[in-house]
């Protein structure tokens, strides 16, 4: 087990001004793609984002991403988790790309500016969907290899690419662990104290939850912030940059159903059926990873002894100290971005 300090960050919720630089330098010949008239206005750079929302059509999505660095450098994949966003990584991404790293941060379905291409593609929330989503992603922007990395529902979605694809990952940085899971071992009863911890799933399995997080979507997920981070003193301008993500048409179903999935309440896609029937299986992991855990996350995580044997591959684990919580990207970016940096070295 590896302890690392956290970093000196005094302005962790803004860009300081040497990396706001950098990102700039970097962006200064980026684009936005054409965006559909519905989403359009969402799209442009906002005060202190890190550069233009592109779109591309992937699967059954429109995603939007921001993308940073040389095309010709080593993709990294970063995800973030419910109830985050692309801003979770706005001060890694930087960091990557001036190591010479293609960087592509996609929003989550249900999140920002990804949205479906069909009205009548089922709201879904299931684990492998979305990590359908990012092999998508990966093909209609012509990545044939790429770490990936991320964090709660991100890292959950890197975990099951590493599963199912292997070959297209050259690493895996993955906060809190093995977060694959399944229905069947979602079934099984834990102590009342763990229990305790996932109140809002059991919140959401309810009518009354499902119309109480679309009434209060914004204090609602702020709360969540709050707990899973109880040591992050993150300001008003930081947690509303990315809240506004939450104001996606399909945020509350893809929450929804994601959390209804898991107890088995809500039936998922018969395509993704192969694919979990493997994912129930617990398959170890073969790519070369890092896990890594804040020092005082509060939200659900396993203990890193739990998964340590669900990795084969070249291996390291991280502990990050300085009160950092479940948002590890954002509240120790240059921690994470070392991992990342670290994993490709991993990988050969």
């Amino acid at each position: 087990m590896k302890e690392e300090p956290a970093l000196t960050h005094p302005r962790r919720r803004e860009f300081v001004s040497g990396t706001a630089a950098l990102a700039a330098a970097f962006l200064s010949g980026l684009a936005p793609t054409m965006a559909s008239a519905a989403t359009k206005a969402a799209r442009s750079a906002t005060p202190g984002s890190f550069g233009p929302i592109r779109q591309i059509a992937a699967g059954v999505l429109d995603i939007g991403y921001v993308e940073m660095g040389p095309s010709s450098g080593q993709p990294v994949l970063l995800f973030h988790g419910w109830p985050y966003d692309i801003y979770a990584f706005a001060e890694v991404a930087p960091i990557l790309a001036a190591q010479g790293h293609r960087v592509i941060v996609p929003y989550l379905r249900g999140y920002g500016t990804t949205v479906f291409r069909s009205a009548a593609t089922l709201r879904n929330g299931q684990q492998a969907a979305l990590a359908a989503d990012g092999l998508a992603l990966m093909d209609a922007l012509g990545i044939r290899q790429a770490i990936v990395a991320g964090f709660d529902w991100g890292a959950r979605t890197a975990d099951i690419m590493a599963a199912l694809w292997p070959e297209r990952c050259k690493a895996l940085v993955s906060v809190s662990g093995y977060l694959i899971g399944s229905q069947a071992g979602n079934a099984k009863p834990l102590p009342p104290q763990a229990e305790l911890q996932w109140w809002y799933q059991f919140y959401f399995a309810t009518d009354r939850g499902q119309q109480g997080y679309a009434e209060n979507t914004k204090a609602f997920n702020r709360l969540i912030w709050q707990q899973a981070s109880p040591r992050w003193n993150f300001d008003d301008a930081t947690y509303d940059r990315s809240a506004s993500s939450f104001a996606n048409p399909d945020h509350v179903a893809i929450v929804i159903h994601n959390y209804r999935w898991r107890l088995g309440l809500a039936q998922g896609e018969a395509q993704y059926d192969a694919a979990e029937a493997r994912l129930a299986a617990g398959p170890v992991l073969t790519v070369p990873t890092i896990t890594m855990e804040g020092d005082a996350n509060g939200a659900p995580h396993p203990p890193a002894a739990a998964y340590r044997a669900k990795f084969s591959g070249p291996y390291e684990y991280r502990l990050i100290s300085g009160g950092i919580g479940h948002n590890l990207p954002q509240e120790a970016p240059e921690a994470f971005a070392k991992a990342v940096l670290d994993a490709g070295k991993l990988a050969g």
